[in-house]
């Protein structure tokens, strides 16, 4: 059986249509599969300002920190979840208009060399960088933006999601190249996020990054790859 055989059987088996144009269904299962990947994939690279933020809570006595670390942790997942929206949208534009593989990544060379080398220009953006340096500084950000109580918790959730998107969201874009489906790249994005915020030198591993996008664009562009 071809990848695209497959594909199409595998589409079909959780009700999506590949040759038809999408129903309400397919772009709300689209959208839940974007936010549980979103979740899985930032999970890991949010840990260490939850697990400070749950510390802090804990150390001060309060009887109901579970409560307000567990809002914290919804608000991160909104800002996500907001996102998924957006892509799921994307996906669905991107399937109108005959562009997405049987990989589900974009069949346009050029507009696959696009969105790579748009990702490698935002890498090196000054908004990347700040955005990065509130992620890589979990204590500096709950010092400089404290709020006391489960609304104040829901705010705090919502600014580090809202960094933390304003870090990755081109990264995530680039799911639209190597394909959305793909368990190789999706486990190679999350790592990657991962060193960028929590490794050593991951403001520089950023910026090589974004060189590299911009280039593997060029040659995409260029139908070199």
């Amino acid at each position: 059986m071809s990848a695209a055989m497959e594909y199409d059987r595998k589409m079909a088996d959780m009700g999506m249509a590949v040759d038809m144009p999408w129903t309400a269904a397919d772009v709300f299962f689209t959208f839940a599969m974007w936010t549980v990947m979103m979740a899985g994939m930032m999970t890991a690279s949010a840990a260490p300002v939850v697990l400070l933020f749950a510390g802090m809570h804990r150390g001060r006595g309060g009887a109901r920190w579970p409560l307000v670390v567990f809002v914290f942790g919804t608000g991160y997942l909104i800002v996500w979840t907001a996102f998924s929206a957006g892509a799921a949208l994307a996906q669905w534009g991107l399937h109108r208009a005959a562009m997405l593989s049987p990989a589900m990544a974009t069949s346009s060379a050029r507009l696959g060399g696009t969105i790579l080398v748009a990702a490698g220009v935002y890498q090196l953006t000054s908004l990347k960088g700040a955005c990065l340096t509130h992620c890589r500084s979990p204590l500096g950000f709950l010092m400089s933006h404290w709020r006391d109580g489960a609304a104040g918790a829901l705010r705090m959730g919502i600014a580090h999601g809202t960094y933390c998107l304003g870090c990755c969201w081109a990264l995530m874009c680039v799911l639209f190249v190597v394909g959305v489906m793909n368990l190789v790249w999706v486990a190679a994005m999350t790592i990657f996020v991962l060193v960028e915020k929590i490794g050593p030198g991951g403001a520089f591993v950023a910026r090589v990054a974004g060189v590299a996008m911009m280039a593997a664009g060029m040659l995409v562009w260029a139908g070199r790859l």
